[in-house]
């Protein structure tokens, strides 16, 4: 199993330590998230980097948000972004299931012109669903408050995750994670 990424997947050594030690390094997982990284960046370690040799059952993807940041991209040419990170994924890991999460909100107050952004990002992606081995999970539910703000006790930046986040995040994935690695 691999989850790939940016510092919210490397973030699984930091602040998800505790639920990465208990359910995923039982069943070996490997983390290739490293913070900053955009699609570019992941598209190239895909094609380059340290993820060969590889032939995972499962693969967690989560990228994205670091475009919106470092980037003047549209929403548009980020999701096209992502889909060709999860082309590369199918054609590298071809036996993979692929669990393809939503870009997390991010921003403390929900009219932030980021969130629209997001929005906009993961309604594209989301249509790889259909796909016979991708899955769409979109967790901005779990980590909202009622009125769409987040709270510094899930995301204490607005963007990385807490402890609590990483429990949240680990809710979600788990049954999915425990169908595709035969756990």
């Amino acid at each position: 199993m691999v989850f790939i990424g940016d510092s919210i997947t490397e973030g699984w050594n930091g602040n998800g330590q505790k639920f990465w030690k208990e359910h995923f390094e039982p069943m070996g997982a490997v983390n290739f998230g490293i913070g900053g990284d955009m699609t570019q960046n992941l598209l190239w370690r895909l094609h380059y980097g340290d993820t060969e040799n590889l032939d995972p059952k499962a693969v967690v993807l989560l990228i994205g948000t670091n475009n919106l940041s470092f980037t003047e991209d549209a929403p548009e040419t980020i999701a096209a972004g992502v889909i060709a990170v999860v082309d590369a994924l199918e054609k590298a890991y071809p036996h993979a299931a692929i669990l393809l999460t939503a870009v997390f909100p991010r921003s403390e107050k929900p009219d932030h012109p980021l969130r629209a952004s997001i929005l906009r990002i993961n309604s594209i992606i989301s249509q790889l669903a259909s796909r016979e081995k991708v899955t769409y999970l979109d967790i901005s539910e779990r980590l909202l408050q009622p009125d769409g703000t987040i709270s510094k006790e899930i995301m204490p930046d607005f963007l990385h995750l807490s402890e609590a986040g990483y429990r949240r995040w680990t809710e979600a994935i788990l049954p999915w994670l425990n169908k595709h690695s035969g756990g």
